[in-house]
């Protein structure tokens, strides 16, 4: 008689994790663990939403604090015009954040290299400069928001757990992203664009649909937390530093792979929380530091530390006759 095998035992330990992940609120923790989690997954989720292009397709891009700051002023106004909640009002956030992503990114994706990078930059520094000038967007005073008619604890849960599921919906899309058809053509733009254009990929057409893509995850990421932070103001939501924050957990964790920046995101959450919160480091030595960790992973670990954790698979004993 055969033994027989358990059916994807790979499954049972993610499931388990998920499982606790979900249920944590029930054990009562501390609102600052339940804050922290919320952080956690919101760097899991713009790191995972950035790789589609700066990973699968190997634009580098630091301009997605954009697209983060303009869903978090989409769910803001209709919040404040209209009374719509931002739990269902992040999408129109990140359409908005999708489509001026769509008319950025088809010029601008003809840019390669540095010269992509440099274009993205620029388009997040003019953000906060538009935001602040217009009456719209309150200029510089910023919008706030109410807050839940809760109490602290049940508020901090809720936005754990939203953002808990948002970060697995985002994760499974990138994760079938990269066995898909669209993945396999990003690819290929990474490594040879000039090939693959040759090969008949219509790169154009992808490059564009996975910035806008990834401009729409990012949206619906700064929608809701906005809601969360209840105030949107141009320093807050449009801060250059977010974006290189999110590029090195991507880079850290490895681009190429769809864990990878849910492993980047992972380790720099924690040090991050570590070095001010119990080192007391302050917020501008902090970013220097970055600074200097971006220099150091780009030169010495350009494909992350994924590589060197995977570990290989047994090889499979011989059938029997």
């Amino acid at each position: 008689m055969k033994k027989v095998k358990a059916r994807n035992p790979k499954l049972i330990i993610p499931i388990i994790i998920l499982a606790f992940l979900f249920l944590f609120p029930l054990l009562k923790p501390g609102i600052y663990y339940l804050s922290f989690g919320f952080i956690l997954f919101t760097y899991i989720a713009l790191a995972c939403s950035w790789n589609i292009i700066g990973g699968y397709a190997g634009y580098l891009s630091f301009g997605h604090v954009a697209f983060f700051g303009i869903g978090a002023y989409t769910t803001a106004l209709f919040l404040e015009h209209f009374g719509l909640s931002p739990f269902y009002t992040c999408l129109a956030g990140g359409i908005l954040a999708a489509i001026v992503a769509g008319i950025f990114g088809y010029p601008c994706l003809r840019l390669k290299g540095a010269y992509f990078a440099l274009a993205t930059l620029c388009l997040a520094l003019v953000m906060p400069v538009v935001a602040s000038h217009l009456e719209l967007t309150h200029t510089v005073v910023g919008i706030w928001m109410p807050l839940l008619p809760f109490s602290v604890f049940t508020s901090r849960a809720i936005f754990y757990e939203a953002m808990l599921a948002l970060t697995l919906v985002i994760v499974f899309i990138c994760r079938r992203i990269e066995r898909s058809k669209f993945g396999l053509g990003l690819c290929s733009i990474r490594e040879d664009e000039d090939t693959a254009q040759t090969l008949g990929v219509d790169t154009t057409r992808l490059k564009v649909a996975a910035f806008m893509l990834s401009a729409f995850l990012t949206g619906i990421v700064g929608g809701i937390y906005a809601y969360y932070r209840t105030y949107v103001a141009p320093p807050l939501v449009f801060d250059v530093f977010m974006s290189i924050i999110i590029v090195m957990m991507a880079i850290l964790g490895g681009r190429q792979s769809w864990i990878g920046p849910v492993i980047g995101a992972s380790i720099l959450t924690i040090i991050s929380e570590v070095t001010t919160t119990y080192l007391g480091i302050g917020m501008e030595l902090s970013r220097i530091i970055y600074g200097l960790l971006l220099v150091i992973i780009i030169m010495f670990l350009p494909k992350g530390i994924l590589p060197y954790i995977r570990w290989r698979r047994p090889p499979r004993e011989k059938r029997s006759l």
